[in-house]
């Protein structure tokens, strides 16, 4: 039997054998007809816990329009997520960047199950967004990862804000700076309606580099969750994807080692999070091409910064889109060299096709040109050095220092380390490190930015101290901070080994990042090295732990 983009699906739903699995459709709603059509499978990452993902059944109902109108059958499923930004703060973060293998995990569970033709996976957060892609890959089916879109931002005293005000407001209030009202107002006021996290934080750096990786329908994917063409763009990717279903357009067609540099080098250029490290390596790993941290930072190095965002800049993600978009962004990068746009698309088209229908709003100044950069050099740095000898990643988008030395400020957990911010124990000059916080040591590698945005808000702070951790940092957190630190404390890793008092030094123009201790010290300090007892002994963190690698690595298990 031969229906046109029909290929996976029809050993479940064609021949007299199929008879049972027929009716059980059928009596779940669908005709004889819609059984014969290709069936696409539309993982739902939809939850009423938050923004960013309380209106995907929306988006859900829009995609399934496209679908059908251009002859396939959708079928919804649900998967699991966690909000990073609700959870941030507290144990319920370890869960954050466990939930995006078990959310890939799912995904391809049910996709090899119902044996779909092809597969959308909507995503709304940090960790769903890399999560669905992981399972694209691994199904090498017709799919495509489409982002819900980004909120709106929030209006206080006639100002746009996002949440990042209100967790530096946070550090502003314990400092005095601010009241309860002037706390509660940010609050309040800080998100105003569905929609991820209006900066270029984690979520967009994932959409957006989803978009010019290829697996996301440039500019069609960027629209804002409330925005009045969101409805519409949905649709045109339904029927998007019922195009590369009939052409058997596969993600391994897409997700190159090219498509991958490009996708990095639109990180660079926009500021993007520290996470992107992560996800695209995590990605890299399920396709079995080679990428390792060390790339991130030659491609950051020679791609200039561009692209006014918040954190380090002042517009958020809708200004961005209606600037131009991704597809603006792809155009500046392919024009100057710092992308390849050979490298094909989920709309057929390669990237340099789809950079030439680009539409650049008259006088933008969101997304600069690289002939006027805002900076010379990417957002993300790679240190290595005695205390990282695997790397840390840092952002440096932000960042108004290139080197640092100071007393270290030892913490075995996070909480310990807001809660000394908090009392003002912190002085200008200290390197704050927290450690056992990395992926099996946490478990899970929690973001730190309750720590981050409190020593943002007091400014004689701000400006003067450093940080350092094993865990990771959202995409929200500025100042000067590495992350990823690898081998991580819990196995034993150079951090372990930091003291009191200890000087630790940055020297990001030569990607340094030096504890000043001799070799003999620190073989001395790591020789008769114990690990903390498991937080988390039994369950689904134990399992994370027992298969989890470095953070190097991607953090894959």
């Amino acid at each position: 039997m031969t229906i046109e983009g029909k290929r996976q699906s029809i050993p479940l739903t064609e021949g007299p054998s199929r008879a049972a699995a027929r009716s059980y459709l059928r009596g779940a709603g669908y005709s004889k007809d819609d059984l014969h059509k290709p069936i696409i499978g539309i993982a739902n990452t939809w939850t009423e816990i938050g923004t960013c993902n309380v209106h995907l059944r929306d988006v859900a109902e829009a995609l399934k329009e496209g679908i059908r109108e251009a002859g396939g059958t959708p079928m919804e499923f649900n998967t699991i997520t966690i909000s990073d930004g609700i959870t941030m703060g507290t144990q319920g973060m370890k869960a954050s960047l466990v939930s995006r293998e078990v959310i890939a995990d799912s995904i391809e569970l049910v996709a090899r199950g119902n044996l779909f033709d092809g597969l959308v996976g909507i995503g709304g957060c940090d960790k769903n967004m890399p999560g669905i892609i992981m399972a694209l890959c691994r199904l090498d089916i017709p799919g495509m990862m489409l982002y819900g879109g980004s909120i709106a931002p929030g209006k206080l005293n006639g100002v746009d804000i996002t949440i990042q005000n209100v967790f530096e407001g946070i550090g502003s209030y314990a400092a005095g700076r601010i009241d309860d009202a002037g706390l509660e107002a940010l609050e309040a006021n800080a998100c105003p309606g569905a929609g991820a996290c209006g900066g270029q934080f984690t979520a967009n750096t994932m959409a957006m580099s989803g978009e010019i990786l290829g697996i996301s329908p440039i500019q069609l994917s960027g629209v804002p969750a409330t925005a009045k063409d969101k409805h519409a763009a949905t649709r045109e990717a339904g029927r998007m994807l019922m195009d590369a279903v009939r052409a058997n357009r596969r993600p391994s067609q897409i997700i190159t080692r090219k498509s991958l540099e490009n996708a990095i080098a639109s990180v660079a250029a926009s500021g993007g999070s520290t996470n992107a490290v992560l996800h695209l390596l995590a990605i890299a790993n399920e396709m079995g091409i080679q990428l390792s941290i060390d790339d991130f930072d030659a491609i950051s190095k020679r791609t200039p910064f561009i692209c006014d965002l918040t954190p380090a800049g002042k517009f958020v993600a809708s200004d961005f889109q209606a600037a131009g978009g991704s597809r603006l962004l792809a155009k500046r990068l392919i024009d100057a060299g710092h992308a390849d746009g050979s490298t094909l698309t989920i709309s057929g088209r390669t990237l340099a096709e789809e950079a030439a229908l680009a539409k650049e709003t008259p006088g933008q100044v969101v997304i600069h040109t690289f002939d006027k950069p805002l900076k010379p050099n990417g957002g993300l740095v790679i240190l290595k050095g005695n205390l990282a000898p695997e790397g840390c990643v840092m952002k440096i988008a932000a960042a108004n220092r290139y080197e640092h030395r100071g007393p270290a400020r030892v913490f075995d957990c996070e909480e310990d380390c807001f809660a000394a911010v908090q009392q003002g124990k912190i002085k200008p000059g200290d390197v704050l490190v927290i450690r056992y916080e990395g992926p099996k040591g946490g478990p899970g590698m929690r973001e730190m930015l309750q720590v981050t945005a409190a020593i943002s808000g007091i400014p004689e702070l701000s400006s003067t101290v450093a940080l350092l951790t094993d865990g990771r940092f959202s995409g929200a957190t500025r100042g000067f901070t590495a992350g990823h630190v690898a081998p991580e404390g819990f196995v034993g890793g150079p951090i372990a080994a930091v003291r009191e008092g200890d000087t630790i030094s940055f020297d990001i123009p030569n990607r340094k990042l030096t504890l000043e201790i001799s070799e003999e010290e620190m073989k001395s300090r790591l020789k008769n090295f114990q690990a903390p007892a498991l937080r988390w002994p039994q369950g689904v963190f134990r399992k994370y732990v027992d298969r989890v690698n470095s953070a190097s690595k991607g953090a894959t298990t």
